[in-house]
């Protein structure tokens, strides 16, 4: 069975928590750890959801907010929907299916 996986990025609700409230606030913390992203590129990753992220960035957001990759990052899972497909519907075909086959067609020359 397949599964439909997802996550939220929870950033802005855990710098809410540790009251830093804007990404410019943010930058100099990360600078402090060796991560030297610009104003805009904090504020994307802040206001928006990251579909890549560094895991050195991960650690010090993590050391900056003290929580863990778990806390940052909640992971949603659930079992995709199984789709009907039109082939369970057909009935089943005659047994002696050889007698609707149609015969060979003769081509005959004109007289």
């Amino acid at each position: 069975m397949k599964r439909k996986v997802g996550y939220t990025w929870r950033l802005r609700e855990l710098m809410a928590q540790h009251h830093i409230f804007t990404a410019t606030e943010l930058v100099p913390l990360l600078r402090e750890r060796g991560i030297d992203l610009s104003a805009s590129q904090v504020h994307r990753m802040v206001s928006g959801t990251p579909e890549r992220l560094s895991l050195q960035v991960l650690s010090a957001l993590c050391d900056i907010l003290s929580c863990t990759p778990a806390d940052l990052v909640a992971t949603t899972a659930e079992n995709a929907g199984v789709r009907k497909t039109a082939t369970g519907d057909l009935p089943t075909p005659p047994a002696n299916v050889a007698k609707l086959r149609p015969r060979a067609a003769r081509i005959l020359p004109d007289a």
